[in-house]
């Protein structure tokens, strides 16, 4: 194989690596020390291939060029640390790493070849300041595959087109990626290019995007008592607002952790003054908040819907969120589990000049939703029956309005070994299997045993709203039951019950 080689010596230091660039045709790689050849070496290969997402590249280039030891594995990506940093870049097809080539071609090819479905690979997203609970089924050694600085990954995002708003983040960090024929691209670009076509016309002409997505989140302890702002706050920021959902699956909860209840809103009678006093008390040591709250116990195969500005302080259960595609959100709890909460995490999605003005960040509640005497009737959920056959039933697993909107539901299919049904449903939708083996239309849905970080999946796939509308075919082809569960944007499924339907 020929090959060319280029090497310099700069500075002292962290800086004072060895550069080494070795590059060869296709299959090849490239080998270097620092991250400012990145770009260069990008370019000249984009020459000479389809083109070279220089995206991408800045993304891996902000997950691996930081100082670091040991060993990193990702797929087509090997890290070994000595004396200086060498990082190998395999960029032959087939590795699954970013091709500009005309993505709505791509796409239409793929969902050509899906009958309409999308194949997507997971997407992990850490948090800095929680414990992850390690029922993700990724690998033991990959909690922490995007440093320590970065905290362990608790969430695996699905038919994301949304950032999540992290410090220190990787340019793509939240968002989904397709994946067809060894070529990679982001259901975001998908949905800009075909609009309507994917997501259905009501939402793009609405929204202009897919406005909502789902995750699993999974701590090992509760998380800080906290709300999500509304749309008018979040926009003071140029951020949206973010009613979320519910859902605890059986097949993600064998074990509950370390706390499986959750703190919501707040006991009637509570004063906004008390809640003053909470945040007066932030560099106080606890600050008492939850002193001023009623915990639920968690109940596998149940769920919540918890609109904007109600606090809230999700257990130690794993749970499946669907929810408004934003990431806006402020921490009340200043001390949980005897980890600090910082007061930026409080603040950072108001305008800067409230920052320190604890009266008007207590006035940001929706006071009346949080001391609602009948708060578990208002917002707790069961699943309904949808439809059902021979060996299968389709339940509603998320349900109900927000201020008026449908904004997002889910349902949970489950086909026991050798049932077959289809399905139709009002909008597109992201999917992901959490038990069993078997088909969705012509892709195998396989719920993994376990994920290595980096490694492609057949348990996720995004369902476009024409065929939802046409009908979807699944089939259990294994010996246990195949369980899959579903979101769907706003308005999707106007027969969709409401709050309460459960008790009917």
């Amino acid at each position: 194989m020929a090959k060319g080689a280029l090497r310099k010596k700069t500075g002292t230091g962290i800086l004072g690596v060895l550069h080494r660039v070795t590059i060869s045709p296709c299959p090849g790689s490239v080998v270097f020390a620092r991250s400012g050849f990145v770009a260069k070496i990008a370019t000249r290969f984009s020459k000479r291939t389809s083109g070279v997402n220089m995206r991408r590249w800045t993304g891996i280039e902000q997950q691996v060029f930081t100082p670091f030891s040991g060993k990193v594995d990702f797929p087509g990506l090997k890290s070994l640390i000595r004396s200086h940093v060498i990082v190998t870049f395999s960029l032959c097809s087939g590795i699954g790493f970013d091709s500009m080539a005309n993505v709505a071609q791509l796409a239409s090819d793929a969902l050509t070849a899906g009958n309409g479905i999308l194949r997507l690979s997971p997407t992990w997203v850490p948090r800095s300041f929680l414990q992850p609970g390690r029922r993700l089924k990724l690998h033991p050694d990959d909690y922490y595959a995007l440093g320590m600085n970065r905290g362990g990954i608790d969430e695996r995002w699905f038919a994301s087109t949304t950032e999540a708003a992290n410090e220190n983040r990787n340019h793509d960090e939240g968002l989904s990626y397709c994946v067809h024929n060894g070529q990679r691209f982001l259901l975001r670009d998908v949905v800009a290019e075909l609009k309507g076509e994917v997501i259905g016309d009501h939402i793009w002409k609405a929204f202009g995007k897919w406005p909502v997505y789902s995750k699993f989140f999974d701590n090992m302890g509760p998380i800080p008592h906290h709300m999500h702002q509304n749309a008018e706050q979040a926009a003071k920021v140029g951020q949206e607002g973010k009613p979320e959902s519910y859902y605890f699956p059986p097949q993600m909860n064998q074990i509950g952790n370390n706390f499986p209840y959750t703190f919501m809103g707040l006991e009637p009678g509570t004063s906004k003054q008390d809640v003053i006093d909470c945040l007066d008390r932030w560099n106080k040591g606890e600050n008492g908040l939850l002193d001023l709250s009623k915990a639920y116990r968690l109940k596998p195969g149940t769920g919540w819907l918890i609109p904007p500005c109600v606090l809230h302080a999700p257990g130690s259960f794993v749970t499946y969120e669907p929810q408004w595609g934003s990431d806006v959100f402020a921490m009340y709890q200043n001390l949980v589990e005897g980890r600090v909460v910082p007061r930026s995490l409080l603040t950072r999605d108001f305008p800067v000049e409230f920052h320190n003005n604890n009266e008007y960040l207590v006035d940001a509640l929706d006071w009346d939703k949080n001391v609602d005497p009948n708060f578990k009737a208002s917002n707790y959920l069961e699943p309904i029956v949808s439809e059902q056959g021979p060996g299968w039933i389709d339940k509603w697993i998320v349900y109900g309005k927000v201020d008026g909107r449908q904004l997002f539901t889910a349902k949970e299919l489950t086909l026991q070994p050798g049932a077959k049904c289809t399905i139709r449903d009002g909008g597109a939708y992201g999917l992901i299997t959490v038990q069993g083996y078997g088909r969705i239309g012509r892709m195998t849905l396989q719920s993994p045993s376990m994920i290595r970080f980096g490694a492609m999946t057949e348990d996720e796939v995004f369902v476009t709203a024409k065929a939802a509308a046409s009908g979807i075919e699944f089939e259990n082809t294994g010996t246990e039951p195949l369980v899959s569960l579903r979101y769907f944007g706003p308005d999707a499924q106007p027969a969709a019950p409401a709050i309460g339907s459960f008790r009917k």
